[in-house]
């Protein structure tokens, strides 16, 4: 089975003959591409992400971009269905079930010779490492391969939304960058000649693309039509100015300039033609010859490919918000950098590196009098440029003498920025790059973290700048807490409300709440957060990444050696060596607290773990680190609110993995400090329970959920759990758990106003609980015991309650417990102050911490 998205989606397969075998052995190929225009949106958005997992909101989100029914999920699934027996049809022998469900949405499975897209990318990587290898018969040879793959634009046949949008105009890129590159390989075999027709063609379609202009001028010049490739050139500028109101860049100007004078080296293929200074000269970048190793990787058109110019920085941009310390010290460093001077601007991946660059570099353009030098180091494809390029395009510009502002955006290694220094005096080097490069003599970094919540504040025009409605403080700190304060994540949720009117900052909230489509929800157009941070993952060495996966089973927060070694597998001394070997790698965060995976960075690295690490080796580790939390948190001591909710996701961690009984024991562990959906965690817990036959933690989990239903005021709820506690406690003989059972029902029959009733369940649930060792089931026993005086009318009562909270308060201090200890505390002041009012009508009497009721006087007994 083959899929074909350079063009109208195309799915061929063997069907019933054979499948993907037979059809690849020369049997007949039958076409199952879908008919339906919704299912084709479908497939076309899985093969556009193939083996990723696409959310069910996106996929949505692609089917209706402007207002999805309320039977959309409902309708995807049936789509999916359809698909899969459309993917079964015509591969029988796994068709079907490459098509996957897997949270939160589906992930198609395809070979990687199964796809167009996929082979196209290969061949057009091998190419281009052909072509900086100088072998050009070969380059030419791949990308022409390369280039026939296509059948017209990207998904031709079927509607696109914002990801088929995206991804059309990515390829598209690609595309052009692969036709540029074929076409100056043949310049170099000498096929000018061969070229022109095409060229001409490509000109007329392309009348701004200054690339094409000059490979058909250069084309022209070597077929002696020299009077024609001026043409060219006029008719490019003509075109510019009157459209844009700009002029050709430096290269094509001096190009002209170099047929103007009939320049005879440029009609030899393969002859260096770059119009900058050459090795030796003296320029701004250093002094001397370029040495061993500069290559001469001018194309062979004229053109300079990615060579720099003077004052080519990117435009500043008006909407550059914030950072305002991180500006001031760059442009500290920048002004009183010593000859040579380089400074690094280096953080986690989105932290806006490049813009912060760009900004400083326009700031300071007057202490670099005679103009700057930007470079991007990324490509499309192929590693990235070697020092020696760089040293070699620099010389290109007419930098001798001057003092020059030089930015290397992008930077991957010190080994490119090395062949550079040192810098002659009055030049400047200001490098991004996602980590410090090390070993660079005088090197000044400058670490970018996430925005602060003051500076994500100052974006909220941002959200308002398309005409959308203006969200208030709260809605831009959630927003931006959701997007982990990184300014790329803000961007593109500002993007997404921008493209969808319809749209309000609490619905993008409300879609950035969700964990897993939170990445899917953060792509807009070409603002792609995942794509960016999934950049950084992928530049990783192999050891790092796989340690950025296994800690995604930590709960989110800090962390230290002792939690990141029980998900490893490594000990403790171990463990610290591979988190300074990721924090390295700015995949994390670490400060004199701790270390924390970034939350979308952590939301990233659990995506690679589902997709890159088996299912045993998944369980393995949940296993490791759940057994490791549940026994750290064991340990006397008050846990904080975050450790316990860190506890509960990892006792759902426990859960889905099918460890039962760690799954109990980890909730067993918050101790009731479980606030936040405590009822879905005591609920999974219970499950759990009764998976794995433990009566006794079967019991704790029903009593938990009898005193949530309690303070919740659902009495009968709460009987029928309190009394499934009761029997199966006794089942399990578990006298502790019965007796605290038994104070639940106590004081349900307490509240429904019959105290004698109440008063024979609580008489054994004291004795049980009130044996050394049960404080906790003590305390609530004695509680109980005090809100039963207080039913009683007069001073006998009042006295027998302050006894009994008297006790609360010292079984609280035994249980370090510092809310119960202010609820005793609370209590006895509100007896002290209502001291002779017992004959009161009605009084607020507290019956658990926070919970409160009016009591009637003269409860019946």
């Amino acid at each position: 089975m083959r899929f074909g998205i350079l063009g109208p989606l195309e799915v061929t397969g063997g069907g019933t003959g054979g499948g993907t075998d037979d059809a690849a052995d020369g049997g007949p190929v039958v076409s199952y591409a879908p008919q339906a225009a919704k299912l084709r949106v479908v497939l076309g958005t899985l093969l556009v992400r193939a083996n990723e997992v696409v959310s069910s909101e996106s996929l949505i989100d692609e089917l209706w971009p402007e207002a999805p029914p309320r039977t959309a999920t409902t309708t995807l699934q049936v789509y999916v269905s359809h698909l899969r027996k459309t993917l079964g049809s015509a591969d029988p022998r796994g068709g079907r079930e490459s098509l996957v469900t897997r949270r939160p949405g589906y992930l198609l499975r395809v070979g990687a010779d199964a796809l167009d897209t996929a082979v196209f990318e290969d061949l057009a990587r091998r190419g281009h490492q052909a072509l900086r290898d100088a072998d050009f018969g070969v380059a030419a040879d791949l990308m022409r391969r390369a280039l026939t793959l296509w059948r017209g634009p990207v998904l031709s046949d079927t509607p696109h939304g914002p990801l088929l949008d995206g991804a059309a105009v990515r390829l598209g890129e690609v595309r052009s960058t692969v036709l540029d590159e074929r076409i100056r390989a043949e310049l170099h075999l000498g096929l000018h000649r061969e070229l022109v027709a095409e060229l001409q063609e490509l000109v007329a379609e392309h009348r701004m693309h200054e690339e094409f202009h000059a490979h058909l001028m250069v084309a022209l010049f070597r077929c002696g039509r020299q009077a024609e490739a001026l043409r060219v050139f006029a008719m490019l500028r003509r075109t510019l100015v009157e459209e844009l109101g700009i002029e050709p860049g430096p290269s094509s100007r001096r190009l002209q300039r170099r047929i103007l004078e009939g320049d005879p080296a440029l009609s030899m293929p393969g002859a260096r033609t770059g119009s900058g200074i050459g090795a030796g000269s003296g320029s701004a970048v250093r002094s001397g010859a370029a040495g061993p190793g500069a290559t001469d990787a001018a194309p062979a058109d004229g053109t300079q490919g990615w060579s720099p110019a003077l004052g080519a920085l990117p435009p500043a941009d008006p909407r550059f918000a914030g950072r305002s310390a991180e500006l001031a010290e760059l442009e500290q460093l920048l002004r009183a950098a010593p000859a040579g001077g380089c400074v690094a601007v280096t953080g986690l991946p989105g932290t806006g590196k490049t813009a912060l660059a760009v900004e400083s570099a326009h700031r300071v353009a007057d202490a670099f009098p005679d103009g700057q030098v930007f470079l991007d180091l990324r490509r499309a494809s192929g590693p990235p440029p070697t020092g020696a390029e760089i040293l070699d395009r620099l010389e290109r510009a007419p930098l001798t003498g001057r003092r020059v502002l030089i930015v290397l955006d992008h930077v991957t290694s010190e080994t490119q920025v090395r062949p550079l220094l040192p810098l002659a005096p009055g030049s400047a080097l200001l490098l991004t790059a996602g980590r410090v490069p090390a070993g660079l003599p005088g090197l000044r970094p400058v670490v970018l973290g996430p925005w602060r919540p003051e500076e994500s504040r100052r974006l909220a025009g941002l959200f308002t700048e398309h005409g959308g409605p203006a969200p208030g403080p709260g809605a831009v700190d959630e927003i931006a807490g959701l997007c982990g304060g990184l300014p790329l994540a803000v961007r593109a949720a500002a993007a997404q409300l921008a493209a969808r009117p319809h749209w309000t900052p609490a619905t993008l909230a409300d879609r950035l709440r969700d964990e897993g489509g939170r990445l899917d929800a953060l792509r807009a157009g070409d603002v792609d957060v995942r794509a960016r941070l999934l950049e950084a993952y992928a530049a990783a060495p192999g050891a790092e990444r796989r340690t950025f996966r296994l800690l995604s089973l930590l709960p989110p927060g800090r962390f230290g050696a002792r939690q990141a070694a029980a998900a490893l597998d490594l000990a403790e001394p171990r463990a610290a060596a591979a988190l300074d070997a990721l924090a390295d790698e700015r995949l994390l965060a670490v400060d004199r607290d701790g270390c924390h995976l970034p939350e979308l960075l952590r939301l990233l690295a659990v995506e690679r773990l589902e997709l890159e690490e088996a299912p045993e080796v998944r369980r393995a580790a949940a296993e490791r680190v759940c057994r490791a939390y549940a026994a750290a948190a064991a340990q006397p001591g008050r846990l904080a609110d975050a450790d316990a909710r860190g506890l509960v996701r990892l006792a759902r961690t426990a859960h889905e993995a099918g460890l039962w009984a760690l799954a109990v024991r980890l909730t067993d562990a918050t101790g009731g400090w479980v606030e936040e959906d405590a009822e879905a965690a005591y609920t999974l817990a219970l499950d759990a329970a009764v998976r794995c036959a433990d009566r006794s933690a079967q019991a704790r989990m029903e009593r938990s959920l009898g005193d949530l239903a309690w303070q919740y005021r659902r009495a009968e709820r709460a009987h029928e759990l309190y009394a499934g506690a009761l029997a199966h406690a006794r089942e399990a003989g578990d006298e502790e758990e019965a007796g605290r059972a038994l104070v639940g029902l106590a004081e349900l029959r307490l509240d429904a106003g019959s105290a004698a009733e109440a008063a024979a369940l609580l008489e054994p649930a004291l004795a049980a609980l009130s044996v050394p060792g049960r404080t906790r089931g003590h305390y609530e026993a004695s509680r109980a015991r005090a809100l039963l005086a207080l039913a009683q009318d007069g001073p006998e009562g009042a006295e027998t309650a302050r006894a009994w909270f008297g006790e609360c308060l010292r079984l609280a201090g035994a249980l370090r417990d510092h809310r119960l200890e202010v609820y005793a505390r609370r209590s006895l002041r509100a007896l002290s102050a209502t001291a002779g009012g017992g004959g009161a009508a009605r009084r607020a009497v507290e019956i658990r911490p926070g919970l409160w009721r009016i009591q009637p006087a003269g409860v019946r007994s």
